[in-house]
């Protein structure tokens, strides 16, 4: 009988410092495992759109319902920030998996007043008044408003802290307890910078209680 032993690679701190660069942001990017995949839409003061991927939007709390995300040093212009910092509002779209290429595009760096929405197939759309673009199309949208941000000194990086004002959400996904069965909206997953993945919903557990 073959014996197939495991090979395991150790990264110590001395051994992280000295990876190459690409190599570098790849492993510690994937090695947390899955993120979030969704696409940030903001508006201007002058009318000028931005939508920009993010892998960083996270939940922090159900009442009031907050989110956050976390934004790389603002040493170079930052579209969406700038544009959440003087409006206060913002989207966030789930991708799904016929727009990952498109969404993965805005990751480009254009120019302030060229809009990444006019160099993909996505489509800007204004729901219920609200002042920021959602992506047309996404089958789970939600309306943000900005409240706060924490400086992260360790790295100078921004936590940005949001309440959600509205959603708007296919109802083909909404379960009768309200949890959204995101396999159904081909909401997609990022592996590390660059990958994306479909996920399959193996099981739902009930609420848990001690079982003494």
């Amino acid at each position: 009988m073959v014996n197939f032993e495991k090979k395991i690679v150790h990264f110590t701190t001395e051994k992280l410092a000295s990876l190459e660069k690409i190599y570098r942001l790849n492993l510690i990017n994937s090695c947390t495992g899955f993120k979030s995949a969704n696409l940030l839409g903001t508006l201007s003061k002058e009318g000028q759109t931005n939508v920009a991927v993010f892998s960083s939007i996270t939940h922090l709390g159900s009442k009031p319902p907050l989110v956050g995300f976390v934004l790389r040093p603002t040493t170079v212009p930052r579209d969406t920030y700038k544009n959440i910092k003087e409006t206060q509002y913002f989207t966030v779209n789930h991708i799904h998996a016929d727009i990952i290429s498109d969404a993965h595009h805005t990751s480009a760096s254009y120019p302030y007043d060229i809009s990444e929405f006019d160099q993909t197939n996505l489509e800007p759309e204004y729901l219920n008044n609200f002042y920021a673009p959602y992506v047309k199309g996404c089958k789970v949208q939600l309306g943000c408003q900005f409240l706060n941000e924490y400086e992260i000194k360790e790295n100078n990086t921004l936590l940005l802290v949001s309440r959600v004002v509205e959603l708007h959400i296919d109802d083909a996904i909404i379960q009768n307890d309200g949890w959204l069965d995101l396999t159904q909206a081909d909401t997609v997953t990022i592996n590390g910078l660059d990958g994306y993945a479909r996920t399959e919903k193996l099981e739902r557990f009930s609420y848990q209680k001690p079982k003494i």
